[in-house]
């Protein structure tokens, strides 16, 4: 299975770990590649290089989610560049540990302006292209805790939620125009975001997943692809969590 046409994809927080995972498995399909990042200039570039070596064109571009100023410039950017996307991955996102009486406001005020208002802002912007053209996907990188909520994580697991909400009240809004809108809710995946455990931790999660093993991002990678294809033209507002059987 293939894209029906050259496509343009859009992975906010591409830089490294799911996001780069996603910029490659595109870029493997033809697809043009956008890999937009906050601050991992090195690391955007290092996944650029491993797309361009898959024969896509690549561009790296930067951006603060929290700001609709730098999200309207660089949404002008890509236009004048002719690469306006028609595939939104919206998977950029930060992580919080800790108990929620510990929780500053500014931490609160943090995590929800990255991880929700990033999405709302990227995906309003970005939607007129694909409404004009009566077709696009939207895919929201969520968490398998918007689903089922985890302790000492209330903060990210709020946004997560947040973020399956809102995945599902704009599909239904999208509908008619032919944009398909979906999320994909990994459980534990091998990336950088699970550091914040030690290894008698990581073993006991493990051990918690029927699998036995957390995640690859290039597993979560090959979702997102399948729902940019025009064979899951007829799924829109789900949310999908490959866990290893952790949660159903």
């Amino acid at each position: 299975m293939t894209l029906n046409r050259p496509s343009t994809v859009l992975v906010t927080g591409g830089s490294r770990g799911i996001g780069a995972a996603i910029a490659q498995r595109f870029a493997a399909e033809g697809a043009n590649i956008i890999i937009h990042y906050l601050e991992s200039h090195e690391a955007a570039n290092e996944t650029a290089r491993k797309c361009m070596a898959l024969g896509a064109n690549v561009m790296t571009i930067n951006a603060d989610l929290r700001s609709k100023e730098q999200l309207i410039r660089m949404k002008e950017k890509l236009e004048s560049l002719h690469l306006m996307p028609d595939i939104l991955v919206n998977n950029g996102g930060i992580s919080h540990y800790g108990m929620l009486i510990d929780v500053t406001e500014q931490e609160w005020d943090d995590v929800m302006s990255v991880n929700l208002k990033g999405m709302f802002l990227c995906s309003q912007i970005f939607m007129p292209h694909m409404i004009a053209n009566r077709f696009g996907r939207i895919i929201n990188v969520s968490s398998v805790w918007g689903m089922a909520g985890a302790s000492c994580e209330v903060l990210y697991s709020t946004t997560k939620g947040g973020m399956n909400a809102f995945t599902k009240a704009l599909a239904k809004e999208l509908a008619p125009t032919g944009i398909t809108v979906n999320a994909v809710a990994p459980g534990a995946v091998d990336t950088m975001m699970m550091s914040g455990f030690d290894d008698a931790e990581k073993a006991a999660i493990e051990q918690e997943i029927p699998l036995g093993r957390f995640a690859q991002p290039d597993e979560v990678a090959s979702l997102v692809y399948f729902l940019s294809l025009p064979e899951s033209s007829y799924i829109t507002g789900q949310i999908i969590s490959p866990n290893g059987g952790w949660h159903t």
